[in-house]
């Protein structure tokens, strides 16, 4: 039986409305933070007092439901790969109606990554996540950025950066999580639904309210 992590996770016309209109066609645009160092240097891109940020090859996603597809390959990118999002999209099955769920995601970025064992899915069932849950989401993040690589979430509803800019796809969607301060209280999200905002900062407890009920891949 299906769980709430497996449902069908399309980025909706309403999600899209949100963020300043349907996407057309693909859509490529450099990254948006300013200070985003190639691929190929993340592994020592360290920043002092619990900083850090990865490179990202950002694009955007070419249609309304490519998000699963678009994440994954922001994601992989940090990690100097070039995958097609089309690529992408044959692999984990995405098909109009989304992406089914992260677990569909994690095989793929373990497979691109060249390790089994290299990513896994972890669920917040719950509709809130608790302090226990966002402290563990914190530790992956550091964790896995660390190492690296950037985490891909499976998100819904709407939540603001801190900036105060509000993000809202209520019919859920997959973005990709490059980097953190603050020793992991704030982290930076490329998101392919516009490229207009393809970067900002939320904390890690309204991350991990976002997740709630879905789930994310990990190292």
């Amino acid at each position: 039986m299906r769980t709430d992590l497996i449902r069908k996770t399309a980025l909706t016309a309403a999600g899209l409305a949100f963020t300043g209109g349907a996407i057309a066609g693909p859509v490529t645009a450099a990254y948006a933070a300013s200070d985003a160092k190639p691929a190929t240097q993340t592994q020592t891109d360290r920043k002092p007092a619990g900083e850090r940020q990865l490179g990202v090859r950002y694009e955007a996603q070419p249609n309304f439901y490519y998000c699963g597809p678009a994440a994954t390959r922001n994601a992989l990118s940090v990690q100097g790969k070039d995958i097609s999002v089309d690529a992408m999209a044959k692999e984990m099955g995405t098909t109009e109606a989304g992406t089914n769920s992260i677990n569909d995601i994690t095989p793929v970025l373990n497979k691109e990554t060249g390790k089994s064992d290299a990513y896994r899915s972890v669920e917040i069932s719950t509709p809130a996540a608790d302090a226990k849950q966002t402290d563990t989401l914190r530790a992956d993040i550091v964790r896995t950025v660390d190492d690296g690589r950037a985490v891909v979430a499976n998100i819904a509803g709407t939540t603001t950066d801190t900036d105060g800019a509000i993000h809202s796809f209520e019919g859920g969607h997959y973005i990709s999580v490059v980097g953190y301060r603050d020793g992991g209280n704030v982290v930076k999200i490329a998101d392919s639904a516009n490229p207009d905002t393809a970067s900002y900062d939320v904390t890690v407890e309204h991350l991990a309210d976002w997740i709630a009920t879905r789930g994310y891949a990990t190292s």
